[in-house]
């Protein structure tokens, strides 16, 4: 690893995959179901192709990726596969019709071909390459070592706003661990800890749990006690020897803001333009959900333009933009580069790039091109060097010793959007299940049998209500019913078994379909909640 010495700077790009447990067997189809097949279709089967596309270069390229438990869970679901293979079908079908609908129109069917083309790549890739569990691409490249896997908390609960209950925080990333072993065979050695959020404190238990690293925001290294002598571009240390990678705000700028960030150049592709909004409700009625309504297809025909008049999107200029953009985001590192290495010289500048798995291909349909582009001009010999955390800590294992301060990447910094009006009501609750949840674990030491299966099924339901999607959706206004009863859905399933357990009451049928629909941990052991 002595050639990172001699780079000019380090990139380690950390990409975090996560989406909310969403299991809805009960139904033949479910909407909320959408986002795991989205996600999908569009992020994780496009950057598994874009890492196979550099293996078949020779390009040994570095990525961190970061999976959340309830995703991964998904992921080896063998209903959410089946349901998403029928999905596949389902938009390979409407792609045909699309292909014959946009004949007359030359540069729309370009467009319909390119999704024709995309659907049926991704079914093969999904149904023949992988057999439906597309997790094993992923640990493919980490076998490689190609792309570090690191894990985030068991249902991606916002921890700060549990630091009073360090059984919760303990639960949660325990379980964690658990689960990233079963499904990648290997225990993770660093975290992403959900929307970045940190409490003084939280180091200990990370610790605890043989976890090396974690991903900060910038400001909780650069607002800590302790000055940070090399600012963002360097990882700190814990007490404890825990390291911290801050955020770089400036790469996360420029391919994250909205208002100056790449994806939103006039060329590439607009999101919000979908023919599930745009076309006749008899023509998209099979491929969107009951009772008509409307849902993005993916079938999207315009550029961004910068103006109400929408021009056709042509994806060979946004692959010309895609090089103008790669080439800017290695010039403005070099700047930095630059500037930074006047202030120390001995180590190179490193910058830690996170984002949002989903943002590559998503939102921003060019981003697995551009990430393909950009991984591969660095590693065919530019002055940067791409590296994971793991490798920066081998090869530079001893960094200035700070006291992180309290902090999150969301709105403002810190907890608003976890904790406000519009979602304040949930904790009172949350904190009942888990005081109740500590007192079954002192009351049932070493439970077997019936009661034993209720336990674990009553930690699945206090995991699953922790989950930082709930207040977030109830927060920001979208699918505001469906995350209010998710939250309301799981505190009853725990009170209703917290209640047959007093009562040594428990009933064998009502159970077993719970299991069988909230199936999240297969192996947990409610005793994780025990008493610290």
């Amino acid at each position: 690893m002595s050639v990172l010495k001699d780079s000019k700077g380090l990139l380690s790009f950390v990409l975090h995959a996560h989406l909310p447990f969403v299991r809805h067997p009960e139904y033949e189809k479910f909407l909320e179901e959408q986002w795991l097949f989205e996600a999908i279709s569009e992020t994780y089967l496009p950057l598994l192709r874009t890492f196979r596309n550099m293996e078949s270069k020779g390009v040994d390229f570095k990525l961190t990726m970061s999976f959340s438990s309830t995703l991964t869970e998904m992921l080896i679901d063998t209903i959410l596969q089946d349901r998403f293979l029928e999905h596949l079908k389902s938009m390979i079908e409407l792609a045909e019709k699309e292909v014959v609908r946009t004949k007359s129109n030359p540069a729309e069917n370009k467009v319909a071909l390119l999704y024709q083309k995309l659907h049926m790549d991704n079914l093969y890739d999904f149904k023949t390459r992988y057999n439906k569990n597309i997790t094993q691409g992923f640990k493919y490249f980490f076998n490689k070592g190609n792309l570090l896997l690191i894990t985030s908390a068991a249902t991606h609960a916002f921890l700060p706003n549990f630091s009073e209950y360090p059984e919760v925080v303990r639960a949660q990333i325990v379980t964690a661990i658990d689960s990233f072993r079963r499904v990648f065979s290997v225990r993770p050695e660093g975290i992403w800890l959900p929307e970045c959020g940190y409490y003084p404190g939280l180091e200990s238990i990370l610790k605890e749990s043989g976890l090396k690293f974690y991903i900060s925001s910038s400001h909780g290294v650069m607002y800590s006690e302790t000055l940070p002598e090399k600012g963002v571009f360097a990882p700190v240390q814990c007490s404890n020897g825990v390291a911290v990678f801050p955020r770089e705000r400036g790469s996360g700028n420029d391919v994250w803001s909205p208002t100056n960030g790449y994806p939103g150049d006039i060329v590439y592709r607009e999101f919000y333009r979908d023919i599930g909004f745009d076309l006749p409700i008899d023509y998209i009625r099979p491929y969107i959900q009951h009772d008509d309504i409307r849902v993005n297809t993916g079938f999207k025909y315009y550029a961004i333009t910068g103006s109400e008049d929408k021009k056709i999107y042509d994806f060979k200029k946004a692959e010309k933009k895609i090089s103008e953009h790669v080439d800017n985001f290695l010039y403005h590192r070099g700047q930095t580069a630059n500037k930074v290495r006047k202030i120390f010289s001995d180590r190179p500048v490193h910058f830690t790039c996170p984002y949002d798995a989903e943002l590559f291909g998503h939102w921003w349909f060019e981003g697995p091109s551009f990430l393909e582009q950009l991984l591969t001009k660095v590693a065919s010999g530019h002055d940067f060097l791409c590296c994971t955390p793991l490798e920066y800590l081998a090869e530079y294992p001893d960094n200035q010793e700070i006291k992180p301060n309290y902090s999150s990447w969301g709105e403002n910094g810190y907890s608003q959007v976890w904790l406000d009006g519009s979602n304040d009501w949930i904790y009172r609750h949350l904190f009942k299940v888990v005081e109740k949840m500590i007192e079954l674990t002192e009351r049932y030491p070493d439970a077997t049998g019936l009661k034993r299966r209720a336990l674990n099924q009553a930690a699945r339901e206090v995991l699953l209500s922790q989950a930082s999607d709930w207040p977030f959706i109830m927060k920001t206004g979208t699918s505001v019913p469906y995350a209010t009863k998710r939250v309301k859905t799981h505190i009853h399933n725990f009170h209703k078994i917290y209640d047959s357990l007093c009562e040594n009451m428990v009933k064998t049928e009502w159970l077993t379909k719970l299991e069988k629909k909230d199936n999240i941990f297969k192996d947990i052991n409610y005793l994780v909640f025990q008493k610290m």
